[in-house]
């Protein structure tokens, strides 16, 4: 007997007097219109509805709209990584000819797209140092459309002058991009100093988790943003429904996770200060950071998650010191729940020669902890454990 053949459509959600309390994850690639008239309406924006998934989903706009309320904004959009928010938001505003001054250390693979990859489509990149103000306007060109910053380095912890760098964005009629991954709304919001976009790699503190990859762009220029989105739409910048899901749930303990990481990296640092195998220790608002008066005027306070410190300058004593660590990962990335330690030499900075590293002050010994949620005494006595093996 042959089984009879039906054409299969979705009954939708079934009715209830109650709702949900929980988001569902929504993970359809098309969206059913009612008719060409329909669909032509939803693209000319005269009606609100979803077309196919690559061009925005519920699970995303959700997540767009929970961080735009920490941001101080509205009209934010989620893409596939941190770094696919970085690249739309240059490729989808810049042109040929174009020139973007970046802060001299930024993350090492932004400082990747802008050494190799931007110059093949002709637009012009130069750097200089995101706390001297006049290190910027030295590199201001008549072809500069935009700066790209960091508040907090990746992995130096210098503080931007972001004050300074936003008013000469403004009278030299120049757009400012600000990547708040490090110090995220919680510390400082971009938008309040004039800054004309904000990023993030979701992935990291928002979310928190190290199960998710998403990045996140912003702006209060609805024009810019549409450029923007569709660029990101053309190259298939497409964030997964399910890790938008998963990032939500991070985002909702978002800010208590910030302050206790926070205050674990407090301690970790102190501790740090005080042993002998340690040569530097970099914290925000440690008396000794170089930039300790911009850190008081700009992050209020605050020092975020993120500790780095040296330990000397060669591989051995770096390999020593990793394998001996216990109950830490080596891993390279930041904002999980648990503590992660890095080798900028080894992994986000590898393809600067050894040099160019050191320019930047990122030796062979110098590494950078992500503060997790740890008890902060056993996170302290397992890193001075590892540095007795140097």
């Amino acid at each position: 007997m042959k089984m009879k053949r039906t054409i299969i459509r979705p009954n939708g959600v079934p009715n209830s007097i109650s709702e949900q309390v929980a988001t569902p994850i929504m993970p359809s690639v098309v969206y059913a219109s009612q008719s060409p008239n329909a669909l032509d309406e939803q693209y000319e924006g005269k009606q609100k509805g979803y077309t196919y998934a690559r061009e925005g989903h519920p699970n995303a706009e959700i997540l767009a709209r929970l961080i735009d309320n920490l941001e101080g904004s509205s009209t934010g959009l989620v893409v596939s990584s941190g770094m696919a928010a970085i690249s739309s938001l240059i490729m989808g505003t810049l042109s040929l000819g174009d020139h973007v001054l970046g802060g001299s250390q930024l993350y090492g693979r932004t400082l990747r797209l802008m050494r190799e990859d931007l110059p093949r489509f002709g637009i012009q990149t130069s750097f200089a140092d995101p706390t001297n103000i006049d290190s910027f306007k030295t590199e201001i060109r008549k072809n500069t459309k935009m700066i790209l910053i960091e508040c907090v380095s990746n992995p130096t912890l210098r503080v931007a002058d972001i004050e300074g760098i936003a008013n000469l964005c403004k009278r030299n009629n120049i757009l400012l991009a600000v990547d708040n991954t490090f110090t995220t709304p919680a510390c400082i919001k971009p938008f309040e100093y004039g800054a004309d976009f904000v990023v993030h790699s979701i992935t990291k503190l928002l979310s928190g988790h190290s199960d998710t990859t998403l990045g996140y762009i912003s702006s209060k220029d609805q024009n810019k943003m549409e450029a923007i989105y569709n660029f990101s739409v053309s190259i298939g910048a497409t964030p997964s429904p399910f890790d938008c899901w998963l990032a939500e749930r991070g985002l909702a303990t978002f800010e208590l996770r910030f302050e206790k990481a926070q205050k674990n990296a407090e301690v970790l640092a102190e501790a740090l200060k005080k042993n002998s195998k340690i040569k530097k220790v970099l914290y925000p608002t440690m008396s000794e950071h170089p930039d300790i008066s911009l850190a008081k005027q700009l992050l209020k306070g605050n020092g975020c998650n993120m500790v780095s410190f040296e330990i000397g300058d060669n591989r051995i004593d770096a390999n020593k010191f990793i394998e001996n660590i216990e109950g830490i990962a080596f891993a390279p990335t930041l904002g999980d729940i648990g503590t992660t330690i890095s080798h900028p030499g080894s992994s986000s900075h590898r393809y600067l020669n050894l040099n160019a590293r050191k320019e930047l002050g990122i030796s062979e010994g110098f590494f950078r902890v992500s503060v997790g949620l740890e008890d902060p005494n056993e996170l302290v006595a397992s890193i001075e454990r590892a540095l007795k093996a140097i």
